[in-house]
């Protein structure tokens, strides 16, 4: 059996037994580490794997969560209905706004993502009528699996567990896909891509597409999670916190996005509950990976493996000449 796969069933039983060892508290923590995980998933197909850097992300994940809100109030509290609808909904949103963000590079990209996603923060914080503004939206209805209510935290926890995995796999069929070795060859030199014949912008826009989905997905979980919808979900520093997620756990990878995403829930966790400056230690931490750990989480074990691995052989050349000498004697 392949060492990754194994891995990741023992972690999926380890997932599936949290409930029988830990409290309430530390299940709602690690769904909402999940579900965060999902979002950082979905901005690492931009900037891990394609080399688009957005600041503007949180816009797909405020549609997924509006959109499930909405749509459990108004029309029906099904989970799955909800989270198709959300998803489509937010794919919809990225498609048209990517049809202008593919079209620039660089600072350009980052600022326009960010431009559109302060419209969607603007109009969500204007419209009371439909989102109630500044106030959000509460009071949900729980969500419902067929006839299992999901207010119960288990099945909910269940639920996101599933919907993790899903991701998690899709995703990284996709990256490991002929159509993900195009976006990796476009984040390393999208010049020499275009000389070989692809047609980058199509790529970028459909990675794009992908990406605005997932974080569909992420919102429309984080509303289920929390039976709360706020314009805080949609604001820049939405987007802020995710990316030093994908970063600090490491950029272009898969596991990178869920350790970054654990990381710092848990330290917001620990560290919001001793001081109230809690974001500027977040900061001064992000800060030094991005000074000596630049390659986040996983960038560090691997480097911390190939040192290991180095070190052995070199021993083992060092121990040849002593027998060979003792030999001679």
């Amino acid at each position: 059996m392949n060492r990754q796969v194994f891995i990741g069933i023992v972690a999926v039983i380890l997932l599936i037994a949290v409930p029988f060892f830990f409290s309430l508290f530390y299940l709602n923590l690690l769904a909402e580490i999940l579900v965060l995980a999902i979002f950082a998933l979905s901005l690492n197909v931009l900037v891990g794997y394609t080399g688009l850097v957005s600041l503007g992300h949180a816009a797909f994940f405020g549609i997924g969560a509006y959109a499930s809100a909405l749509l459990a109030k108004e029309w029906s509290p099904q989970f799955l209905l909800i989270l198709l609808a959300s998803v489509l909904i937010a794919a919809a949103a990225s498609a048209v706004i990517g049809l202008f963000c593919v079209k620039v590079n660089g600072f350009y990209f980052l600022m326009l993502t960010l431009a559109f996603s302060q419209m969607i923060y603007s109009f969500v914080h204007q419209s009371t009528t439909i989102t109630g503004g500044s106030n959000g939206l509460s009071g949900l209805p729980s969500p419902m699996l067929g006839t299992i209510d999901l207010s119960n935290p288990v099945f909910l926890y269940y639920s996101i567990v599933l919907v993790f995995v899903v991701v998690y796999i899709v995703l990284g069929l996709i990256v490991k896909s002929p159509f993900g070795h195009v976006l990796i060859g476009i984040r390393e030199n999208e010049m020499r891509m275009k000389a070989m014949g692809y047609n980058t912008a199509l790529y970028k826009y459909i990675a794009f597409i992908i990406a605005g989905a997932i974080g569909g997905i992420s919102g429309a979980l984080y509303s289920n999670l929390n039976g709360f919808v706020s314009p805080n979900d949609v604001y820049w520093t939405m987007s802020g916190s995710v990316l030093i997620m994908v970063l600090i756990g490491g950029a272009g990878t898969m596991i990178g996005p869920v350790l970054g995403a654990a990381f710092i829930v848990i330290l917001e966790t620990i560290v919001s509950s001793y001081t109230t400056v809690w974001t500027m230690i977040i900061g001064i931490i992000f800060i030094l990976f991005v000074v000596f750990m630049p390659r986040g989480l996983v960038g560090f074990a691997r480097l911390f493996q190939k040192l290991a691995a180095h070190r052995l052989p070199i021993s083992q050349k060092g121990t040849k000449p002593l027998v060979n000498n003792e030999a001679n004697q």
